[in-house]
């Protein structure tokens, strides 16, 4: 197959996440098993113009901005330049609106809609340009088939008025050679809490602080571990002052590969605070070091927790309960243990291999149901 893919950002992007990362993984893997793949993507400083990575053929055109408006034009110019048989619209924010005018076998990808939740980060006016334009989505991608990640995903096209016939889901993952599937066990005496994640508004992470804070009251012998980097940090740094604990916290920025998976080894508990996701990858490789997580019930997060074997659930919000989930999640043994055991366990069904399997799948058949038309 030759595959045509746009997405905002590529894996290099600054600016990447999840989304970036679910693009990479598999599709790097579907280039490995011998298909072409070329993405579109925005520019950014520093980066080049064409760039192969991992078998992808990255093309960068744009402003971070503006690249939804170009995308027109570059598929103009990608398919009267090559042959493709498929393209591929990832769907993340602004959506690109690809089935008005493509005109070959198209399959979107979807990890979640922002939905009002875009207001607690953006503010009224940007919040309002993305809500608006996930409403077109409604309007313009009723037929088109789609890839989800999770089952939340797919039960909010259902609402939208979807037809649940036109949706595959396929999972986020890991890169299982990556990780331990073990517990790293360094300080019996001190309780390492964790969050693992970008810093934005809408991950919530002040959630944890405030928590943390009713946590250290009896445990004081305790440790905020903060893994990720955003526009948020300074705020939480302040937070952190201004709750008398700021000599517990660390905050570690970006860190390699090599030692994110040596933290999420040794932490106790990973907490994921967010608002909203399409799934949760930071969850999953919590587990895989065999570090249980403590996560918000809210869509895409609780997918990816096998509640109460590989972490436990918390009401969104819910700043008591978060802080008795700490508690029963660090003090006691038995329920600490079985924690452990069941992170493991729940992280070896995931692969990226197994995903881009049946990602390559699915573009196959898109194709083939295509040409019966």
């Amino acid at each position: 197959m030759r595959i045509l893919i746009f997405n905002w950002q590529d894996i290099k992007n600054p600016f990447g996440g999840g989304a970036e990362v679910h693009l990479h993984e598999i599709f790097s893997r579907v280039a490995r098993m011998g298909h072409k793949v070329v993405l579109y993507s925005c520019s950014f400083k520093g980066a080049p113009d064409l760039e192969i990575i991992d078998g992808i053929e990255i093309h960068r055109f744009g402003s971070r901005n503006m690249f939804n408006f170009h995308v027109k034009k570059l598929y103009k110019q990608a398919i009267a330049e090559h042959e493709f048989d498929i393209v591929i619209d990832d769907i993340n924010k602004i959506p690109f609106y690809m089935p008005r005018y493509v005109k070959k076998p198209l399959l979107a990808i979807s990890h979640h809609f922002f939905g009002k939740s875009i207001f607690k980060e953006a503010g009224l006016i940007s919040g309002l340009y993305v809500y608006i334009s996930e409403y077109f989505v409604n309007l313009i991608y009723k037929k088109t088939p789609f890839s989800v990640v999770s089952q939340s995903t797919l039960d909010e096209f259902i609402e939208r008025k979807f037809n649940p016939e036109n949706f595959t889901i396929i999972y986020n993952a890991l890169t299982t050679e990556n990780f331990p599937f073990e517990h790293n066990q360094t300080d019996f005496d001190k309780f390492r809490i964790a969050y693992f994640g970008r810093l934005k508004k809408y991950k919530s992470v002040e959630q944890l602080f405030f928590a943390f804070q009713g946590f250290l009251e009896k445990n004081p012998n305790s440790q905020l571990e903060i893994i990720g980097r955003g526009d948020y940090r300074e705020f939480l740094e302040k937070l952190a002052v201004q709750l008398g604990f700021s000599d517990k916290v660390i905050f570690y920025g970006f860190v390699s590969e090599e030692d994110k998976v040596r933290i999420l080894s040794e932490v106790d508990v990973v907490v994921n605070t967010s608002q909203k996701e399409g799934w949760g990858i930071t969850n999953l490789e919590a587990n895989a070091c065999g570090t249980p997580v403590i996560s918000a019930n809210v869509p895409g997060l609780k997918d990816s927790v096998d509640s109460g074997n590989s972490g436990l659930l918390y009401e969104y919000g819910n700043i008591p309960e978060l802080t008795e989930k700490l508690n029963s999640a660090l003090l006691d043994p038995e329920m600490k243990q079985h924690l452990r055991e069941g992170a493991v366990s729940w992280a070896k069904k995931f692969s990226w291999n197994k995903s881009a399997k049946e990602m390559a799948e699915l573009c196959e058949k898109v194709i083939a149901n295509f040409t019966k038309k």
